[in-house]
């Protein structure tokens, strides 16, 4: 199975920024835990990370056409506005969950209004980087 890992805006500072927040653990660990992943499920897993929001949908719009397979978006804040991610998830027909590392439903009340879930399959909050983990095997399990 091919699946894509999207990270938007600020995911490739964790270990930097905000660490009461987003934890300790560095972009690299993330990458080393999905890397991990794939091995042990025997699946090939991109990881993109951009700080552009036209990146991000020229990435997810690519998807459709180089047999992805599944989509894990953390969308950064985009989430709460961009109606064009929203619009290029919900153009492709794969399985699709959004993650975030904090708990969005317990931070401020922009952060809780996702514009970009409704366009995925599943919401995976408050888990850290793990959920991640829990995003693909969601996936995987489909």
């Amino acid at each position: 199975m091919k699946l894509l890992v999207i990270n938007g805006p600020n995911i490739n500072f964790l270990g930097i920024r905000e660490k009461s927040v987003y934890g300790t653990q560095d972009y690299d660990c993330l990458l080393q835990m999905i890397a991990e992943k794939g091995q042990k499920e025997n699946c090939t897993i991109e990881v993109f990370q951009s700080n552009h929001e036209g990146a991000i949908i020229d990435r997810i719009q690519d998807a459709y056409f180089d047999g992805t397979e599944g989509i894990v978006i953390n969308p950064g804040a985009y989430t709460h506005y961009s109606y064009a991610i929203r619009d290029a998830l919900a153009s492709i027909q794969v399985p699709k969950v959004e993650i975030h590392i904090s708990n969005i439903m317990e931070r401020e009340e922009f952060r809780k209004v996702s514009v970009t879930a409704p366009a995925c399959d599943r919401q995976i909050y408050g888990q850290g980087l793990a959920g991640y983990l829990l995003a693909i095997d969601h996936i995987l399990s489909l």
